[in-house]
């Protein structure tokens, strides 16, 4: 039964870490549980247990972090995530500066070039710092 605890402690906090480590010690703590419901010694149960960890951790554990990683989309954060975006000035923007709305926010921006009236659309091009690099949006079909 303390095995069976020991498994139920680790994927508790496997839950939090979301790594598959403890995922695997607690696959080695079911081990040692079988171990002990065969009624082997303490001293095998252990040794069965880190054995069953070990194997997890060295063979499981890459397949199933390769197997989650290949699924699983990567996703732009912070200041990225707005690169390619449209926003809307708000100032008249230019090489010197203004500002845009961009995802309900105002950010200062700034072209590499031609100068942009308040109101018209523009899309991100990059992010510089804290400051957002804009050009005119382009209308399709025109």
């Amino acid at each position: 039964m303390v095995w069976l605890a020991v498994a139920l402690v680790l994927v508790a906090i496997e839950a939090v870490t979301v790594d598959f480590t403890f995922l695997m010690l607690a696959g080695g703590a079911v081990g040692g549980s079988i171990a002990a419901a065969f009624g082997a010694p303490p001293v095998v149960q252990a040794i069965v247990a880190a054995l069953v960890a070990v194997a997890l951790l060295a063979i499981v554990r890459p397949w199933l972090k390769n197997r989650l990683s290949a699924s699983t989309p990567q996703q732009l954060m912070g200041a990225a995530a707005h690169v390619g975006r449209s926003a809307v000035a708000i100032d008249r923007v230019n090489p010197a500066g203004g500002r845009v709305k961009l995802s309900g926010e105002t950010w200062s921006a700034r072209t590499l070039g031609d100068d942009i009236e308040p109101g018209e659309e523009v899309v991100v091009d990059s992010i510089d710092g804290a400051t957002a690099i804009v050009s005119r949006a382009r209308v399709v079909g025109s």
